[in-house]
């Protein structure tokens, strides 16, 4: 199973860069670019593009190929796959390589990457091989192989100085040796550093999709361990949790040890250095016990079609009314924590082609009290009541509200015209947050142990939560 190579484009649909492929006729990457933007201007919006799309064969002798493409920024990348290829084998290899490029660049543009252009072709080379097989995805690695970009290294470059070269033969690094000399091959060998620290990010997702009465159809919890270790030489730790049995269907970074895990629920391991993933997780809940975490005053009761879901933060009333030139809507939202704050609530409905003159009035209501503003068409903002816009490429209006306080309720009414004598609009918001503090699952760390080293390191450990939940109106 082999993949046939990588093209990146920019947000015009021109190539940037792209890999060697396997294929010998030099028109195939052209068809797959040629696949993309042809299908771009045919989709009404552009999440509707499909993320496998049929390329058709240049010669009759040929066979026909797949586009796997997924969207970076303001970029597209493209994994061409012919033959029998999973295509979930080529969107993992895009994912692994967009996440080396943030370790390399940070925040990813066309620019940063034009820019940059030698680092991205070295990278290209050292993640792909000549067979379309993945080879070095190991950030530690590749910082051995491909140095990355700095303001000295491109002094260096100018100057005539392979320091490439240099790294690569090890006379650049000292008593540490070239690439792959650790014997541990996602940890480099001889680190050092001043302050000795580590840091666990428990991060969790919520998704979940609720019907026009509030009960939830569907609703999963991903989560995943985000660490950042700064270690001196070789450490072995030792992560136990007070509730490990709340987590199923882990995936672990190489690293860790899997009969451990299997036998106490413990995580031992050699971390490797700076940022990566040590685990990810699904979370399910039991009977109960999580409901009792949202319980808003005054606030009524949401059935759960199953005791699996997980409850919601927050309870949406939406109120739609269509006409035949447009339509009126409503939407009441009331914050179902007792004493957590919702963050960065982000609540959007696609208004349907043709739509335009949008007028909102945005409100925040407590107690009886109620305090509102009304925009002016297309936007209206305010730092108490919240804000909205109308993105009138995506038809979309879009409700903001930075901070929701515990038990806090907040509306939106606004109205609409449409060109069309039926006005579509989407039967569902899609609602985006943020818990910052907070886990679904309440995972909870009891003790980090680090051996074979003299030194006791920092340990930090917080959660984060964030959400996206269809609610149907």
């Amino acid at each position: 199973m082999a993949i046939d190579g990588l093209i990146i484009l920019d947000n015009t649909g021109r190539p940037i860069i792209q890999s060697g492929f396997r294929s010998t006729s030099p028109a195939y990457p052209l068809l797959h670019v040629d696949a993309f933007n042809n299908t771009v201007p045919k989709s009404q919006r552009q999440g509707d593009i499909d993320p496998v799309i049929y390329v058709p064969p240049y010669n009759v002798a040929d066979s026909p190929s797949a586009c796997c493409h997924v969207e970076c920024g303001d970029m597209r990348i493209l994994c061409p796959v012919s033959g029998d290829v999973d295509p979930l084998f080529a969107f993992a290899f895009l994912q692994t390589f967009i996440e080396i490029l943030r370790e390399y660049f940070g925040a990813l543009s066309a620019a940063t990457l034009k820019d940059n252009f030698d680092v991205v072709y070295q990278l290209l080379e050292e993640t792909l091989d000549s067979g379309g097989h993945p080879l070095t995805t190991s950030p530690n690695a590749l910082r051995d192989i491909v140095l990355p970009p700095s303001l000295l290294s491109k002094l260096l470059s100018v100057a005539g100085a392979n320091i490439n070269s240099a790294m690569n033969s090890g006379s650049a690094l000292g008593a540490t040796g070239g690439p792959f000399s650790s014997p541990i091959p996602w940890r480099k060998a001889g680190l050092r550093y001043n302050s000795n620290e580590i840091y666990f990010d428990v991060v969790e997702e919520l998704k979940a999709i609720v019907n026009r009465h509030g009960t939830t159809l569907s609703s999963s919890v991903w989560g995943k361990i985000e660490t950042n270790a700064k270690l001196s030489g070789t450490p072995d730790c030792m992560l136990t949790f007070t509730n490990p049995h709340v987590i199923t269907d882990c995936a672990f970074h190489p690293c860790v040890r899997l009969q451990r895990w299997k036998r106490d629920s413990s995580l031992s391991f050699v971390p490797p250095d700076g940022h990566f993933t040590l685990a990810e997780y699904r979370f399910t809940p039991g009977a109960s016990a999580t409901s009792a975490r949202f319980m808003a005053a005054g606030a009524p009761a949401v059935v759960q079609s199953a005791k699996e879901n997980v409850p919601i933060p927050f309870l949406l009333k939406p109120t739609v009314e269509l006409t035949e030139s447009g339509g009126t809507f409503e939407f009441k939202l009331t914050s179902r924590m007792p004493s957590q704050t919702i963050e960065a609530l982000v609540a959007e409905m696609y208004l349907g082609e043709g739509a335009g003159g949008v007028k909102c009035v945005a409100s925040r209501g407590d107690g009886g009290l109620s305090s509102g503003r009304r925009g002016t068409p297309e936007t209206g903002s305010s730092s108490t009541t919240g804000s909205w816009t109308f993105d009138q490429r995506k038809m979309v209006v879009r409700w903001e509200i930075p901070v929701v306080p515990p038990s806090s309720v907040w509306s939106l009414r606004g109205s609409f015209t449409s060109l069309n004598s039926s006005p579509r609009p989407a039967h569902a918001l899609q609602v985006r947050f943020t818990l910052s503090s907070f886990t679904f699952s309440t995972l909870k760390v009891d003790q980090l142990k680090v051996t074979g080293e003299v030194y006791k390191p920092y340990k930090g450990v917080r959660g984060k939560a964030t959400g996206n939940v269809e609610w149907r109106w």
